[in-house]
């Protein structure tokens, strides 16, 4: 099939820089080019090292993970160039011999690296999500062979409109000004000023990160070949590499599957708000299409392109809800711990009370019985951690945006048929009920890892 595609004929012979490769999309990203572009040079992966695991360490780790086990061609992870390095060090720690390989040698780099903890200090948001970024710019700059640079953002800037174009808005804050004040103070008087700096159009310091990175990337870019892809919540692969893929309980797959287990029966959230969800292939498939068409057409103008489902194919978290709960009767977990059930509210006081009556009371008898038999008492400070996390999803569960992506039609508008089909990221075709039964399938497999042949007795159970 890739003989047919116009974008893996692209790829042949070149090679691609990749960070953030061990992170959900960036393995997927790897995968997906391995397979569907099997001509491609060298995929060279930039890797943290420690002192406990070297280079060919963590190279062994990510070619060894289970993303990789459905790639059929041989010797397919050969492929991988594993280059030491660190995006928070200066030239990100990358050695003069790896440095100079890369500069002459990459024609392609995607930037999917980025801290995503929401409740990152400001200072180590901005040290991964900004200054990074930017010394990865200036090492595109001195690449002989460049054809694209593709940044991997996120579709949650500019939060004060409800409408969010596909354009960098301009900031009231100078970025670079505002980077070089920050280095100048120390971390007591930075976590003082974080939530002025925050504003109303940043709940977080992630968002606020992100923002910063995009607007110091357009002013520095020069000739850099630079597009930005923001994919909004990425969520379980709906085809590719497998139907379900999923190994993180990041975003709403940590709460779909507390909902499953019957761990977790109440939700603060507005249930009418809809929810930005995107397949991680989807996002994978638009982030290749767009280096394609980046180093194919040679744009003379920064174009942003948006990787949502809320524009063209909106789903709300009342739906989400519905949809998983039907899947949860047809796909249960292998063992509960109360009767899948889950409640939406946006009050408050209600939310507080129920989680005490309805969690937290069962969790301290839950403890006090293990503590008589000797055993730990864990499910209060589980609980707590999780609700933690909770809290940080709040935001994003009461608000609602519209992200517009009309630039990916644009794209698919180029594609060949064939490249229609191998590297999709049309959301207008997406059945969300269909999905979340992929979805809930991919959860009980690759994160509660129950295996298939537990099913029947899971149904049994679930009835009783």
């Amino acid at each position: 099939m890739a003989s047919e595609s116009i974008i893996a004929d692209f790829f042949q012979d070149r090679s691609v820089f990749i960070t953030g490769s061990t992170g959900f999309v960036g393995k997927v990203l790897v995968e997906k080019l391995l397979r569907s572009c099997p001509k491609i040079k060298r995929l060279y992966l930039l890797m943290r090292t420690s002192p406990n695991k070297d280079i060919a360490t963590r190279r062994n780790e990510l070619i060894n993970n289970q993303v990789f086990s459905w790639i059929d061609q041989p010797n397919a992870l050969d492929k991988i160039f594993a280059v030491a390095g660190d995006m928070t060090l200066p030239g990100l720690g990358i050695s003069p011999a790896d440095m100079q390989l890369l500069i002459e040698d990459v024609s392609i780099v995607i930037n999917s690296a980025a801290s995503v903890r929401f409740d990152d200090e400001l200072k180590d948001a901005l040290q991964t999500n900004v200054k990074g970024p930017r010394q990865l710019l200036a090492i595109c700059q001195k690449m002989t062979k460049l054809e694209a640079f593709v940044h991997v953002s996120t579709a949650f800037n500019n939060l004060d409109r409800d409408v969010v174009g596909e354009m960098i808005y301009p900031s009231h804050i100078d970025p670079i000004k505002l980077i070089n004040f920050l280095e100048s103070i120390d971390g007591d008087f930075t976590r003082s000023i974080t939530k002025q700096l925050l504003g109303k159009s940043n709940p977080n310091t992630y968002t606020f990160s992100k923002s910063l990175a995009e607007q110091i990337l357009e002013r520095e870019k020069h000739n850099v070949p630079l597009a930005i892809v923001r994919p909004s919540i990425v969520t379980a692969a709906a085809k590719e590499p497998t139907p379900g893929w999923i190994d993180s309980l990041y975003g709403p797959t940590g709460l779909i599957a507390g909902g499953a287990k019957g761990f977790l029966r109440l939700f603060k959230c507005e249930a009418s708000c809809v929810i930005d969800l995107i397949p991680v292939d989807y996002a994978v498939n638009l982030i290749i299409a767009v280096a394609w068409h980046q180093a194919t057409t040679k744009p003379s103008q920064l174009t942003v392109y948006t990787s949502s489902t809320s524009y063209h194919n909106p789903i709300t978290i009342h739906q989400m809800r519905s949809f998983s709960e039907e899947a949860v009767t047809k796909y249960p977990p292998k063992e509960i711990m109360w009767c899948p059930s889950g409640e939406c509210t946006n009050r408050d006081w209600y939310f507080r009370i129920n989680i005490f009556l309805t969690h937290y009371l069962p969790a301290y008898l839950l403890d006090f019985t293990s503590q008589l038999f000797g055993k730990r008492a864990k499910m209060v400070k589980l609980y707590e951690r999780v609700f933690r996390a909770i809290s940080n999803l709040g935001f994003f569960n009461s608000h609602q945006w519209q992200f517009v992506s009309e630039n990916s039609l644009t794209i698919q508008s180029k594609m060949s048929t064939a490249d229609r089909k191998i590297f999709d990221f049309d959301v207008r075709q997406l059945n969300w009920r269909s999905y979340f039964e992929t979805y809930i399938q991919g959860i009980r497999l690759f994160i509660l890892k129950d295996d298939p042949s537990t099913l029947p007795q899971a149904r049994k159970t679930l009835v009783k």
